[in-house]
């Protein structure tokens, strides 16, 4: 035997199970990740739909109408200083004093409806 040789380092069989092992737990942590992150965009949208029907119901008592559009809730001189998509949602273009908000195209796939 060669007093050279170095016994040292990893096998191909160690390196493989590593690998296996990181790709079982990617596996796990992918879809409770991708759970979270829904769970996540769908209250912050759900928040938007509460601050636009609290705006809307103010617009409504100021203004003595039933139905008002979007863009006189949004503004810097409005009742919602900014809305922020989360999820590139689209957001109803009118309201109507007694209709439920209903928001969709929530990333692409989902739809969320508050009631006033």
């Amino acid at each position: 035997m060669n007093k050279n040789t170095s016994n040292k380092g990893f096998t191909l069989v160690e390196i493989m199970i590593v690998f296996v092992v990181i790709g079982l737990l990617a596996a796990m942590a992918i879809p409770a990740f991708q759970k979270v992150r829904s769970s996540s965009q769908d209250k912050a949208i759900t928040n938007n739909m509460r601050q636009l029907g609290a705006a809307a119901e103010q617009y409504f008592l100021e203004n003595g109408t039933s139905t008002v559009q979007l863009t006189s809730l949004i503004g810097s001189s409005a009742y919602v200083k900014a809305l922020n998509t989360v999820a590139n949602e689209a957001y109803p273009l009118n309201f109507t004093k007694g209709n439920a908000i209903i928001v969709s195209g929530i990333a692409g796939a989902r739809t969320l409806t508050y009631l006033q």
